[in-house]
């Protein structure tokens, strides 16, 4: 059950990172967290609010989008772990975080959004920022290959 889109939902109004993939029904975006290289969203194109508003096919669509995603940031950004989180509180509008998270990283083992609990490595950093153009190519094979053909 789709919903108005409100004036101030910011995934309404924008793409909410670097597109990636366009696909019908959602878009996947390369996020701009100069802590997090890799951290991308699956965010479904229509204002939405909870998962349970769409209809159970378009929920199993986003979910084999979000794997699909999740599978090319461990290929390609090889992290210690990845979190997948769809909290919705600050954006109420359904999209996913799939974000790599590594020992060293600045909140590690706590939740990216958690006060850091050590500063970054700038060397480190780059190295995976220089991952990205692998990582998009990567998306949009495993996109691929789910069959999620793009918009």
């Amino acid at each position: 059950m789709s919903q108005p889109a409100q004036s101030t939902c910011e995934l309404c109004a924008g793409d909410g990172g670097e597109a990636v993939w366009r696909h019908a029904d959602f878009r996947v975006v390369l996020v701009d967290e100069p802590d997090y290289p890799g951290f991308c969203r699956v965010i479904w194109n229509g204002h939405v609010k909870e998962m349970t508003d769409l209809a159970p096919a378009a929920r199993t669509l986003l979910a084999n989008a979000v794997w699909a995603v999740e599978v090319a940031v461990r290929e390609v950004m090889a992290p210690e772990k990845v979190n997948l989180a769809t909290l919705g509180n600050m954006t109420p509008h359904v999209h996913w975080h799939v974000i790599p998270r590594y020992l060293d990283d600045r909140h590690f083992p706590s939740p990216v959004w958690a006060a850091p609990r050590r500063d970054a490595d700038a060397a480190t950093l780059e190295a995976r920022r220089a991952l990205l153009p692998r990582l998009r190519e990567a998306i949009r094979r495993e996109l691929d290959a789910a069959g999620l053909a793009p918009a």
